[in-house]
């Protein structure tokens, strides 16, 4: 390639991303996963728009696994255990149980209706029934649902891609004559326990050493910390285990360990996972053809019909009833279940080895993912409110970041006081910081000074404290607390004793 092919080829690459990332605000207030306008993009710069060629499957699915092992990082770093822990039973539920029972009710139909063969019927039902990690959380992170609802959904997303990878992969092997039902249930139990296994054991002996280290520069955390999950995906990979489930596991892990500069490497991963999505996407899009879709339409009709709402809210109910969970959420779960990469990169999986067929589920999963992303994603706030799955918002919610400081052994946390908050009017010296703590800046209509004790915050004050790193957790829980109840909140943590205040001097 010379130098000038090269320069053609950055343009058109910065052009395509730049495009991509301004697209993000308009699918977002539309309510829609980025997922549609990316996909819209391969198609129009594919064989169908401006003539690019592109039909390597193969190649396809190996940066399409490596795509959503970042996509599946990120979602697990990103998510608090504390509001997975109460919901993970379910949620595991839904993502083993619930995704066979889905596989199993949409095979069926799928065999009925349409008169397919068996394993074309099981590899259309296992393609589709693995909700999307990316769609699930682009949407309803963007949605005020109460917490336990959007973990619930969050962590089966995030759990059930390994299940349907490994069954999927099965039925398209030479494993279909020679494993019985029984040998496929074993190759899916040991990669999915194995690849939890490895993910944690990995990740907590990253964390251990991370935190022990001091690396010469900040940037270098945030790539460690990947470099630490990708490990783990890899470790799972080589012992024939899920890297799927290993790497979503590690980034639970990692995510909710006290790693130094955290901010950073969450801020680091989150880039990587849109950037992982957009050019999944797009690559999905190149993948297809305009051309054979329209005959593909009735079939995915019929498939997503199905799947949506017979095959899913069946697995819902069989899984979730015996958790008590009342017959609004089931439908809100339900309807969340978003379709997105996973089954368009699964799709590709039958057309890398050649099964008969291929082709036609492809574009049969391609078109699911579509229309029923574009039915689903916007009625999906109407869903919410219907069913109570709609969380009011609250104004007092504050949002607090922390950046280690390595040397001393302390932690830097700073955070904005909203202005519906009961934190406003409170003096600082009411705020009751354990031993050791000082708020040490604050800025206030752009003027930055220290407070003294009886300096009282107001809506929109920007405050910055300083802590011992121990005691990072029980100042978040007490800013939050004060933030919601005011200055009489509750002091509940045993580990501070008596309260003291650092006298900072400075002015009101």
């Amino acid at each position: 390639m010379t130098t000038a092919e090269l320069n053609v080829v950055v343009l058109i690459g910065a052009a395509v991303l730049l495009a991509a990332v301004a697209a993000v605000r308009i699918v977002s207030r539309a309510g829609l996963p980025s997922l549609l306008i990316y996909l819209a993009i391969g198609l129009a710069i594919g064989e169908g728009g401006l003539g690019l060629h592109f039909e390597d499957a193969d190649l396809t699915q190996v940066l399409g696994t490596v795509a959503l092992a970042v996509i599946l990082a990120e979602g697990g770093f990103t998510t608090d255990w504390r509001t997975v822990r109460p919901v993970a039973p379910l949620a595991g539920v839904l993502a083993t149980l619930g995704v066979f029972i889905s596989v199993a009710v949409t095979t069926g139909l799928v065999h009925l209706v349409l008169d397919v063969d068996l394993r074309t019927a099981i590899v259309l039902g296992a393609v589709a029934s693995s909700t999307d990690a990316a769609a699930v959380f682009s949407v309803l992170r963007q949605l005020p649902v109460r917490s336990r609802l959007r973990a619930t959904v969050e962590a089966e997303s995030g759990f059930n891609d390994p299940p349907v990878i490994i069954l999927v992969t099965v039925v398209t092997s030479d494993a279909w004559n020679t494993a019985g039902p029984l040998g496929i249930a074993g190759q899916i139990g040991f990669q999915l326990v194995v690849g939890v296994l490895v993910g944690g054991l990995v990740a907590w002996a990253g964390t251990w050493v991370l935190v022990r280290s001091a690396l010469p520069a900040s940037g270098l955390y945030p790539l460690a910390t990947i470099a630490i999950a990708f490990l783990a995906f890899a470790v799972s990979g080589v012992l024939g285990a899920s890297p799927i489930m290993a790497i979503y596991v590690a980034g639970l892990v990692l995510g909710n360990s006290r790693l130094p500069h955290r901010s950073a490497t969450e801020s680091f991963a989150e880039g990587l996972a849109w950037l992982s999505q957009i050019g999944l996407f797009i690559l999905l899009g190149l993948l297809a053809s305009p051309a054979r879709l329209l005959d593909a339409l009735p079939t995915a009709l019929v498939v997503g019909a199905a799947l949506t709402l017979i095959a899913r809210p069946v697995s819902v109910i069989v899984c979730a009833t015996p958790f008590r969970m009342p017959w609004r959420d089931q439908v809100f779960v339900s309807w969340a279940g978003l379709r997105g990469a996973v089954p368009i990169v699964l799709a590709t999986i039958p057309l890398s080895v050649g099964l008969p067929g291929a082709e036609r589920i492809f574009d049969v999963v391609f078109l699911l993912v579509v229309l029923f992303t574009l039915l689903q994603g916007p009625t999906l706030p109407w869903v919410a409110r219907r069913t109570g799955a709609a969380r009011p918002h609250n104004p007092r919610d504050v949002a607090i970041e922390s950046a280690a400081l390595d040397d001393i052994d302390a932690s830097l946390l700073q955070f904005t006081v909203p202005e519906g908050s009961r934190m406003v009017g409170v003096e600082i010296s009411e705020l009751r910081l354990p031993p050791g703590a000082a708020v040490s800046l604050l800025v206030r209509d752009g003027e930055i000074f220290a407070p003294a004790p009886s300096t009282d915050l107001r809506g929109g004050d920007h405050v910055l404290l300083a802590a011992p790193r121990e005691d990072g957790e029980a100042i978040e829980r007490r800013l939050r607390a004060v933030s919601d109840s005011g200055r009489l909140a509750g002091w509940y943590d045993g580990a501070v004793a008596a309260p003291r205040l650092v006298d900072l001097g400075g002015r009101r």
